[in-house]
């Protein structure tokens, strides 16, 4: 199916003037594809974009071991998505149903061609392609041109501004020849899962000529009116050209667009403005607040099927007879060891061929029994996913939003559980999604499992249900499963038209809609699923909703890019921060500190201080391999974990609330799901709970409750950033505190400037204090592991 190529590839890089008889233009046109896959966390990144050349498009791609990827452009167009089909050949389009994958080892070249007909084809064969070389800039005065949003010689204020602020930007010069600069300042649009990515014009300023330190300069103000994300960018004009000033080339997790921001980078003017890397402007409503407890928290993330077992009673058996019982059309399995691994079809496991139908008995009586255990751990909030009724373990397949899943108990026991919890000062915020619901519940009732009266009874269409408006149906399809939208493509998961005003009223509008309920029942907020995929029209009349049920409910987003347009002020507070989890855990994982802390700039600059300080900061969760695997644990496992020690370090001193998925502070490892989402192993199981490690976190809880800096201190630019090495430095009123960590396994000293006055500082930890001379600290900072000094 993917056969080698190498003689045409190198026939092709040595001597491409003897096929220009063949040669035709770019079948795609000016489209740009990438290679996008578990390897670039699914991104549209400059490294794997494919060349064309000829008669194909051609990637060079270094990789190791099995890899699963799609090949598309940046918005995931349909048509111009290629993967593999129902018979696992390469496909594109509406044939795609699945990832391609390959076994790499080392270098290789991907040669996609496309047929007359618009068919592909994929080759991958040894290295033979040579790309073209970029285009070189000899333009010295553009070149010397300078701009750094995170500088205040540049651009003032600093970062996310409320409605109303006036910018100044400038730009700096030390070679004569720049003519023109023009700010452009752009409205953002981004919809869904940011397929939708545009920028509309909105302003273009000529910027005025004044001194500057470099020595030429230009400067312009614009005010910000309305609240949203904007993006803006400079053309410059010498006698040799025009040249666009923009955003760097970094990339950011699971986000579509490049650039961390921070220093310029200059390119000729493309005839393609989409091209361009805006930097981004986030303008939030002046009156936007966080609950003020959100930064105080630290969370435990809890997948209730697999925490613990408090009522076996409950348990899910085949051929019980029960609800829980039967998963769609289908009977349960049930572990008959806590400590059994998962089941995954297809595994050689011994399970069946359906999956999310294993259960160990987790519930929430097993939530309960454990509240002291969760308390003298440091966590002062409990995250959980969904705990309503529906046919998974996972819950996300909703089939009855206002009651618990009776094997998971009962109404009385969720309330029970939020009181019990806040008697220990524990918050308690559930987890749904108000944009699908499962094929197996009285709204859909696909297996007829229900009584009738679903939009999808028995498999066929019902007009009459009440529940008809919130579906999209299909009748003209012959296969039951393409007869209505699933959400992305997952027929288990109907997707709901979230315009329905039949709908809207059932999950917020109404006095008893499911977003008030849970609130009236004492939860403290709300984790929304798959945000991205509802409107924000929507968003903002269910934040309305969740105020004025609970003025200081807290309402968390799941996003994994880029989160700015959700904090507006009108839609949420938090987000699942997937961006963090994946820099920390690579930087632990000994990858340059650069490459994290430009990410992390790119939140601290992007989002209003009130939401940064809150964000849900995770390292593992139930939708990926938990750290301890990210970090090795399937090669060394004792390092594994002083990598795991380093990442929590980092996440406990870090702006923002760190988030301890359950079982990884005892050691508790699984790759992804559902490997990720193994029973916690507690020793009256059988279970093996690594208690040295759960010191550690307790620890790191504790310092950061002991010391509110770490929980309410300013974050600054960081002090110092090496290979190894971060010091970040945090304020808070007159105390101060620098956080410092080192990635390699051999002790690193720095020397830092400080940014405050002092003779010395303390180890919160314990450690020797350090002495300031001169305005600096020399500072030592063990392998694998960090510090915190703080003013006395």
């Amino acid at each position: 199916m993917l056969k080698t190529f190498a003689l045409c590839a190198a026939l092709l890089a040595l001597a491409p003037a003897s096929f220009a008889a063949d040669c035709r233009p770019a079948p795609l046109g000016d489209t740009t594809l990438y290679l996008r896959g578990g390897l670039n966390n699914w991104a549209a990144q400059d490294e794997q974009a494919f060349e064309y050349r000829c008669d194909a498009y051609y990637l060079n791609l270094g990789a190791q071991g099995r890899q699963e990827f799609k090949i598309a452009d940046e918005g995931w167009t349909p048509a111009l998505t290629f993967g593999f089909d129902a018979q696992g050949r390469l496909a594109r389009g509406a044939a795609v149903v699945g990832n391609a994958s390959h076994d790499f080892a080392g270098e290789h070249t991907l040669r996609l061609s496309l047929a007359t007909d618009g068919s592909p084809r994929l080759n991958i064969g040894p290295r033979a392609f040579q790309p073209k070389p970029p285009e070189a800039l000899t333009d010295r005065a553009a070149l010397s041109t300078r701009f750094d949003s995170r500088s205040a010689e540049f651009k003032s204020p600093f970062g996310a501004q409320p409605q109303g602020s006036e910018i100044r930007f400038s730009l700096g010069n030390d070679v004569p020849g720049l003519l023109r600069a023009t700010l452009v300042i752009e409205r953002r649009r981004m919809t869904g899962n940011q397929e939708q990515l545009a920028y509309e014009p909105l302003a273009r300023i000529a910027m005025t000529p004044e001194p500057h330190g470099l020595g030429t300069g230009f400067t312009a103000r614009y005010r910000f009116t309305d609240i949203g994300v904007y993006g803006y960018w400079f053309e410059l004009e010498t006698a040799d050209g025009r040249y666009a000033l923009q955003n760097n080339k970094d990339t950011i997790y699971w986000t579509r667009e490049k650039g961390s921001m921070g220093p310029a980078s200059i390119e000729r003017l493309p005839r393609d403005l989409g091209r361009l890397r805006r930097y981004r402007q986030t303008v939030y409503a002046p009156d936007f607040q966080v609950p003020a407890w959100a930064r105080d928290v630290v969370y435990y993330d809890i997948f209730p099927e697999r925490f613990r077992n408090g009522d076996k009673a409950n348990d899910p058996r085949p051929g019980g007879g029960r609800a829980q019982d039967r998963y769609q059309d289908h009977d349960v399995e049930h572990h008959a060891r806590w400590n059994e691994k998962p089941f995954r079809p297809g595994s050689g496991d011994g399970s069946d061929a359906v999956y999310n139908n294993d259960f160990f008995g987790g519930d929430l009586a097993g939530v309960i029994e454990k509240l002291d255990y969760i308390k003298s751990l440091g966590a002062n909030a409990i995250y959980m996913t969904p705990v309503f009724r529906a046919a998974s373990n996972h819950k996300y397949d909703t089939a009855d939003y206002k009651n618990v899943d009776p094997a998971f108990g009962s109404n009385a026991d969720f309330e029970r559980l939020c009181a019990e919890a806040a008697r220990r000062g524990i918050r308690v915020i559930p987890d749904t999604s108000l944009n699908h619901v499962g094929a197996d519940s009285p709204y859909f009732n696909r297996y007829g499992n229900y009584p009738a009266g679903g939009a999808f009874d028995n498999g066929h269409i019902n007009p009459a249900s009440p529940y008809a408006g919130w579906f999209s149906f299909k009748p003209a399809e012959t296969d039951t499963d393409r007869q209505y939208q699933g959400w992305v493509g997952v027929s288990d998961l109907p997707e709901i038209d979230k315009s329905s005003p039949s709908f809207r009223a059932y999950a917020y509008g109404d006095p008893d809609s499911v977003t008030r309920l849970w609130l009236q029942r004492g939860a403290s907020g709300w984790r929304m699923d798959v945000a991205p995929w509802v409107p924000d029209d929507f968003w903002r009349e269910w934040r309305q909703a969740v105020k004025a049920t609970k003025p200081d409910a807290l309402t968390v987003a799941e996003t994994w890019f880029d989160a700015s347009k959700f904090f507006l002020g009108d839609m949420f507070d938090s987000t699942m921060n997937y961006i963090f989890r994946s820099a920390v855990l690579d930087y632990a994982a000994g990858r340059p500190a650069q490459q994290m802390t430009a990410n992390l700039e790119l939140m601290r600059e992007a989002y209003p201080p009130q939401a940064f300080s809150a964000l849900m900061n995770l390292l593992s969760s139930h939708d990926q391999a938990r750290a301890l695997h990210h970090l090795g644990e399937d090669s060394d496992l004792a390092l594994a974990k002083r990598r795991l020690r380093l990442a929590t370090f980092f996440q406990m001193t870090y702006p923002g609330a760190p988030a301890i998925y359950y079982g990884d502070e005892v050691g508790l490892g699984g790759g992804d799901d559902p490997y990720s989402r193994a029973p916690y192993p507690w020793a009256d199981e059988g279970g093996h709970p690594d208690e040295a490690l759960l010191a550690d976190f307790r620890r790191l809880t504790k310092l950061r409750h002991d010391l509110p800096v770490l929980r309410h201190g300013a974050l600054s630019a960081p002090l110092h950033v090496d290979a190894h090495v971060v010091v970040l430095a945090r304020r808070d009123g007159s105390t101060w505190a620098l956080t410092a960590t080192n990635n390699d396994t051999e002790a690193h000293t720095v020397t830092v400037d400080l940014p405050f006055a002092a003779k010395r500082l303390r180890d919160a930890l314990g450690g020797k204090h350090v002495a300031v001379r001169d305005g600096q600290i020399q500072l030592t900072v063990p392998p694998l592991f960090g510090r915190v000094l703080v003013t006395p």
